[in-house]
């Protein structure tokens, strides 16, 4: 029997000092927590590298795919999932032929949207027509108020037809709790008809009916360690709703599901989908079901709304592959790509198509469909899981300390600590401490918003009843900009000019940053490769007509050129300098008033500079 060789055995395996001690080295004296150590929005800090004996005291490496906890996956064998498309049911007839289309172009899993008075007997017929319901995922939601009527209809539907009900895969959706948090509606009310529906639909093994749609927070902004704890602690509130009204355990638990969004955070939304897992069988496990297949926790994913733009729209697509990923590779049971168009516009057939492809490129091509969590064993990945698991109980706990789930919404803690959140993010996109590429950093110069204006939501319940209750705010992240951008767009266009001087890499440097500031609000941007004086500099922006005089050069020499620039342009334009000198304060002095630079508020200067021009 030949000997096997063991490789690398003359190489001596650094220990974490070790490590350590080389970046210390390596950054020079610059201080290790504040220049490697990322404090994250969750709450924990990630470090620059992980190694096995950081994982030592972790359970979730042991686990096993299928096994409870499920940290791993619900699945043993595949990582499949359905590819979901949603559809707004307005005319059934149609709904219908869109829904036998799209079947035949990848999509194993529809979502009907059906409005309150279209819940008939007579929808279903239409629109179910021609459609083999044994073999694809179905979910149908009307207003929580006549879920029960669609509930019953669904029953009586798959009756009629003899379908065999164990193989039937769908959903009835409840959420009343939702409808609280979007419109501060009380329909506490309609929570009696859970149990109902659950106890209708029960010899339907494969049927789901309570549904959790944290999708809502993390739409309006919510931290990713938020949207988890929540859905914890909303879920549990269902369940223990269902138990208390005499559900059995199993049958409730089996009848949950999760509709969650994904953000860009790739490796953390992937650790999430795992967490919320793991910390769903516990919650569930406390119960005592007769099967450790009631802990499972059934998710669909859709790709987040919050960071979609209406300006360079195309980068959408990016965002939402990577969040795809993060949904597959996290083993989410469903999956919706949402169109990149959807800030402004219905779906047109096209984004609809791209938004299904997105889904089919990662199964059909990448084969992320294959390999039951493949981040399994990753050091970084493990430790995210257990860290949002940390963080996400605390909020769970915390909200049970509250009364439970809605209780906290009745009195507007979670719309309270959601929409601080969201407050805080805009706050930091106008500072670009977040950035959305193509709106508050790196814009396209030349983009018009040709007629594009934000797609309102609707809701098919009156909405002139007053609200009892707080309710979430939902504002796209990059809304401020795109608003400020469109008014600039349709008031006047400032022409901003960048007169470069001084060090070379410094004025290129200063006039890029300069250019991409300011387009920020779509001013038009002139850059130049340079000038010999401030007065060529001046002369040639006002024979481009510019309205705003970009000064660009390095620190040193802004004591030397700032001043006559100023001086010569005579208020004849306004006068900008890109950075902050340590001759400011002179600067100022002279009357120089306006600076750009990496500290500044972007949104809150370019507002500025809009009412001193006018616009």
């Amino acid at each position: 029997m030949a000997n096997k060789e063991k490789l690398f055995t003359e190489f001596q395996a650094p220990t974490t000092q070790e490590w350590l001690d080389k970046i210390e080295v390596d950054l020079k004296g610059a201080d290790f927590q504040k220049r490697l150590v990322w404090r994250t929005n969750e709450g924990f800090n990630v470090q620059p590298f992980y190694r096995r004996e950081d994982l030592k005291d972790l359970k979730t490496p042991d686990a096993l795919p299928g096994e409870f906890p499920f940290v791993r996956g619900n699945k043993k064998d595949s990582n499949q999932w359905y590819v979901r498309q949603n559809l707004a049911v307005n005319d059934p007839a149609e709904a219908n032929k869109k829904a036998l289309d799209i079947l035949n172009k990848g999509i194993d899993s529809l979502g009907f949207r059906i409005p309150k008075d279209l819940v008939t007997a007579e929808t279903l017929d239409t629109l179910l027509e021609g459609i083999y319901c044994e073999v694809i995922d179905l979910n149908f939601r009307t207003c929580p108020c006549h879920a029960l009527k669609l509930a019953e209809l669904v029953d009586a539907y798959f009756t009629k037809k003899g379908f065999d009900k164990e193989k039937l895969s769908f959903t009835v959706g409840f959420d009343p709790i939702e409808k609280m948090l979007t419109k501060g509606k009380d329909v506490t009310a309609r929570l009696a008809d859970g149990p109902k529906i659950v106890e209708l639909l029960k010899d339907y093994p494969k049927a789901h009916v309570m549904t959790v749609h944290t999708e809502t927070l993390n739409n309006a902004g919510a931290y990713i360690v938020q949207e988890l704890g929540y859905a914890l602690a909303w879920g549990n509130e269902y369940l223990q709703q269902l138990v208390d009204a005499g559900i059995d355990v199993d049958l409730a638990a089996r009848q949950m599901k999760f509709y969650m969004g994904v953000s860009e955070n790739y490796f953390m939304e992937i650790a999430k989908f795992r967490a919320a897992r793991l910390l769903w069988a516990q919650i569930v496990k406390q119960y005592e079901p007769k099967c450790d297949c009631a802990c499972k926790m059934t998710i669909n994913a859709t790709t987040s709304t919050y960071n979609q733009t209406l300006f360079d729209s195309y980068v959408n697509l990016l965002r939402s592959q990577t969040e795809a990923m993060s949904a597959a590779l996290g083993g989410v049971h469903s999956m919706v790509v949402t169109p990149f168009d959807a800030p402004y516009e219905k779906a047109t057939d096209f984004s609809e198509r791209i938004a299904r492809n997105q889904q089919l490129l990662i199964k059909e091509e990448s084969h992320f469909d294959r390999i039951v969590d493949p981040s399994a064993g990753s050091y970084y990945i493990e430790h995210l899981t257990d860290a949002l698991a940390q963080e996400a109980w605390k909020i769970f706990l915390k909200i049970e300390d509250e009364g439970g789930f809605l209780e906290a919404v009745k009195k507007g803690i979670v719309q309270d600590d959601i929409n601080a959140t969201n407050v805080k993010r805009h706050g930091d996109a106008a500072k670009r401490k977040e950035f959305l590429l193509g709106t508050n950093q790196f814009p396209n110069f030349t983009e018009k918003s040709d007629g594009k204006r934000p797609v309102a939501a609707t809701c098919c319940c009156a909405a002139n009843e007053e609200a009892p209750f707080k309710k979430l705010e939902t504002t796209r992240l990059a809304a401020d900009f795109e608003d400020l951008r469109i008014h600039t767009e349709e008031t006047k266009v400032p022409t901003a000019f960048m007169l470069t001087i001084g060090n070379l890499a410094m004025r290129q440097a200063r006039a890029q940053f300069s250019c991409n500031f300011l387009a920020c609000a779509g001013y038009k941007v002139i850059d130049n490769l340079g000038f010999k004086t401030v007065e060529e500099g001046v002369d040639a922006a006002l024979e481009a007509k510019a309205d705003i005089v970009v000064l660009c050069s390095s620190d040193d020499e802004y004591a030397e050129y700032a001043i006559p620039a100023f001086k010569y342009l005579d208020g004849r334009a306004m006068f900008v300098v890109a950075g902050a000198p340590a001759c400011m304060d002179d600067l100022k002095a002279a009357g120089i008033e306006n600076f750009i630079h990496v500290r500044c508020n972007v949104l809150d200067t370019l507002k500025e500079y809009n009412q001193k021009l006018g616009i």
